[in-house]
């Protein structure tokens, strides 16, 4: 009798337990719901997509038709991440609160502004003297190779024009 006491001990013992973190999850309808909506953004992106082309060939006529043609199957996937970097951009909009100048006075003044610290010695003395000629150095380095790349794709080659 003992033998078989410490037989059905030894058994619960030897047996392996599960730590609770060790449970088998099931696919839950919040995975389910996930995927429906991640289905639904990208058919209304793509429709999205196909009345932007569209309206794109009406507005541009043959010179859309020949645009699609040249694209070839490239036009599907192409199209796709136009539509979905532009609904990105209203996002961003949106939550940036961006918004255009309303009244040429705001977009005057913003010149004006910069214009007279561009011309301002004061100005430039205390950026001097905080340190700050660093940062504003680094922005004009941007501008100039911005300006630079963009005349360099203007010119369709690194260096000179293409004279054949």
């Amino acid at each position: 009798m003992r033998s078989a006491v410490s037989t059905s001990a030894f058994r619960q013992a030897a047996r392996p337990r599960r730590l609770p973190t060790q449970y088998s999850r099931f696919a839950s309808s919040n995975a389910e719901t996930a995927q429906k909506k991640t289905q639904d953004a990208l058919g209304s992106a793509q429709k999205t997509a196909e009345k932007l082309w569209e309206s794109s060939k009406k507005f541009l006529g043959p010179l859309g038709e020949r645009a699609g043609s040249m694209l070839g199957s490239y036009r599907q996937p192409v199209m796709y991440n136009l539509s979905v970097a532009r609904e990105l951009l209203k996002q961003v909009y949106v939550a940036e609160r961006l918004q255009p100048p309303t009244d040429l006075a705001v977009v005057r003044s913003a010149y004006s502004t910069l214009w007279s610290r561009a011309s301002s010695q004061a100005y430039w003395r205390g950026i001097l003297s905080s340190g700050e000629w660093a940062k504003v150095a680094i922005y004009a380095v941007e501008a100039y190779g911005i300006f630079k790349i963009g005349e360099i794709v203007g010119r369709r080659s690194v260096v000179g024009y293409n004279l054949h």
